[in-house]
Parts: C-alpha cells; sequence; structure tokens
C-alpha cells in the first residue's frame, strides 16, 4: 500500500491482532474451572448473556458515545478486573491443584463477578468495535483489501492461541490474567495516542481525519485537509 495509506493498514493489523491478547480466551477458559461442575456451567450461562448483551449496549452506543471513548473505557475497565481477578484468585487458591476443596460461595462470587465485568467490558470496546473499526478507516478503493487483512489477521491470531492457551494456563495459572493486563495497558495507551476519533465521519472524509492528526499527518498530503476546508 501507498505511504498515505499507512495509517490505516497499521490500525487493520494490530487492532485484530490486539483484540486477542486482551485475555478474553483465559477469561473463558480458565475461570469457570476454578469452580465445581454445577457452578461452572452457570457461570459459563452469566458470562455468556453478559457478553451478547454487552455487545448490544455497544451497537447501541457507539455513534453517540464514540469509537476512541469506547476503547479506552473498555481498555482501562478489562485491565483492572484482570488485575482484580488475578489478585483474588492467586491470594485464595495459590497454585493449588484442588481448588474447589478452599474456594467458599462468596468469594467464587466475587471472582465470576470480577470476570463478568472484565467480559463486558470487552464486548462493548474490543469485542465489537474490533470489526467495526477496521471496516470503516480505509479509503472505498482499498476497502476490500484492507478488510481482507484485518480479518486474516484475527483469525491467525485465534488459531494461534488455541492452541498455545492450554499450555499456558497449565504452567502460568492465574498469573496468566496478569500477563495479559501489560497487553491491555499498551493496547490502550497506543489508542489514547494514535487512533483518531471517527464517530460520524464519513468515509470518504475519512482521510480528513488522519491528515488532522499529530502523528499521521505526515504520512498524508495537506491537499486532504486542505480539500475539506474548501468544501
Amino acid at each position: 500500500m501507498k505511504p498515505k495509506n499507512r495509517p490505516q493498514l497499521t490500525f487493520s493489523v494490530l487492532i485484530p491482532f490486539l483484540q486477542q491478547f486482551t485475555g478474553i480466551d483465559v477469561v473463558m477458559f480458565y475461570a469457570p474451572a476454578v469452580f465445581k461442575s454445577t457452578a461452572s456451567l452457570i457461570s459459563a450461562i452469566e458470562i455468556g448473556v453478559i457478553n451478547c448483551f454487552s455487545t448490544l449496549v455497544s451497537m447501541a452506543n457507539v455513534e453517540k458515545v464514540g469509537r476512541r471513548a469506547l476503547f479506552l473505557q473498555g481498555g482501562i475497565q478489562i485491565l483492572l478486573m484482570q488485575l482484580a481477578t488475578a489478585v483474588a484468585i492467586g491470594a485464595k487458591l495459590g497454585v493449588s491443584e484442588n481448588p474447589e476443596e478452599d474456594l467458599h460461595n462468596w468469594y467464587g462470587v466475587m471472582v465470576i463477578s470480577f470476570i463478568c465485568v472484565n467480559v463486558a467490558g470487552f464486548a462493548w470496546s474490543w469485542g465489537s468495535l474490533c470489526w467495526l473499526v477496521p471496516s470503516e478507516i480505509f479509503p472505498l478503493e482499498i476497502r476490500s483489501a484492507g478488510q481482507s487483512i484485518s480479518v486474516s489477521i484475527n483469525m491467525i491470531c485465534t488459531i494461534f492461541l488455541a492452541q498455545i492457551m492450554p499450555v499456558m494456563i497449565c504452567k502460568f495459572k492465574f498469573s496468566l490474567f496478569t500477563y495479559f493486563s501489560s497487553f491491555v495497558m499498551i493496547m490502550t495507551h497506543f489508542i489514547y495516542m494514535y487512533l483518531p476519533e471517527t464517530k460520524g465521519v464519513l468515509i470518504e472524509e475519512m482521510n480528513v481525519v488522519w491528515s488532522r492528526h499529530p502523528y499521521w499527518k505526515k504520512f498524508l498530503p495537506s491537499s486532504y485537509d486542505d480539500g475539506k476546508k474548501d468544501n
């Protein structure tokens, strides 16, 4: 792609890549295993319902709140809840091979609450915006190519993490939450520094947004911004 499309290409690659490193898989796979079979099933249902509902919340509010704001709020929420989950599980269970024996009901409810808030933050930010933002930031002439790159990166990362996740869970146990929380902190900072707000921007005018960003404007000709001012 041409240098003028470098900002869009960067986000079409990094957003789907980083989405997989929010730790959503460890939330889905590891946390229910802490509890007994019945509680595990109930917690899985609760997490699924919250995931679905929070995605609908994102769909209803993304044009009001904005993409950037949802990314930042969701990132902070995920970060805090992953750290809280790691501390809660680590402090109570440590590296016990039989955590069911030591976990009281109220403690399990607290951990599940942390996980549910984590999932909600993911669903209305990185979970849904990972598909929306890359699809709207490219110019029309290369939009299909850009979206293909984004989807391919997401699928490759999903397959990769699915293969190594069981090993990581067995090796790191609860500390896996802190591992992914470090990625979330980096991701949130990246969004804060480099993603402009695209709320209410037409696809035909998307280049104007990038040309006004303090960093990305160096890759775009000034004619984009000048053309917008003349209209």
